[in-house]
């Protein structure tokens, strides 16, 4: 099956010819501009398939609010069109994080829609690099459906630590890489070169769990689960890391 997996991924990687050449040429870049639609229309199926593993996860928000009862801080990595404002604590302030700066119109809109929520501000920002955010000064980073396209996710979750206070929590929902005796594993690698242009760069092969048990948080609760999609990305992890 492994040499079967290979070619069958060498001729559709040979059948995006055309894409490699149109990233090679800086055209893709037009894409960028239309993914933020294409996004936003995904994300409000998402969101309905994953409320319940959401609203659960995220109701662990309150936890980490500073000693004293002080307003929670959010800081969201690729927040995209903001599908996850609606499930954060009321009262909390939001900074909004994105390397694509073309989410800043289905951004206001889901800030719109969520006004129990305090907007601190948009940066167009990778994961990998937030200099603009000061160390210690967030109490929880959240990142969801990111680590799956950022170019280095050691890098992304180096930054995530330096920026959370001590005791705050990195919060994440990832689809993952499949079991190897399974076929969606063998799909996964096939369609791969495919779905990296149609997702923005998004990898179905990544084994994301490895790097957060080796990402030096103080404690780590993360859970597979088989989410109610399609077969590419129904593997995902979920849970929290604590600094």
């Amino acid at each position: 099956m492994s040499f079967l997996m290979r070619l069958c991924s060498l001729v559709v990687s040979a059948l995006c010819l055309p894409l490699h050449l149109m990233e090679a040429a800086g055209l893709y870049q037009l894409y960028k501009r239309l993914f933020p639609f294409c996004l936003y229309r995904i994300s409000v199926t998402y969101n309905k398939k994953m409320h319940d593993k959401k609203k659960e996860l995220f109701r662990s928000l309150t936890e980490f609010n500073q000693p004293g009862g002080g307003r929670l801080t959010i800081l969201e990595i690729g927040c995209g069109t903001g599908t996850n404002f609606q499930f954060y604590p009321p009262g909390s302030k939001v900074i909004c994080t994105d390397p694509n700066p073309h989410f800043q119109k289905y951004l206001k809109k889901s800030m719109g829609e969520n006004d129990h929520l305090t907007y601190d501000r948009f940066v167009v920002a990778s994961g990998e690099d937030m200099g603009s955010v000061q160390d210690e000064s967030v109490d929880a980073v959240v990142c969801t459906l990111v680590l799956c396209s950022v170019n280095n996710i050691p890098q992304t979750l180096r930054e995530a630590h330096r920026i959370l206070r001590p005791g705050g929590a990195f919060f994440f929902i990832e689809h993952v890489m499949a079991d190897p005796s399974t076929w969606a594993y063998f799909f996964q690698h096939v369609l791969q070169p495919a779905w990296y242009y149609f997702g923005d760069g998004c990898m179905v092969t990544r084994e994301t769990w490895k790097h957060l048990e080796a990402a030096g948080f103080s404690e780590l609760k993360l859970r597979h689960v088989e989410a109610p999609l399609t077969f590419l990305i129904k593997p995902h992890i979920i849970g929290y890391a604590v600094k």
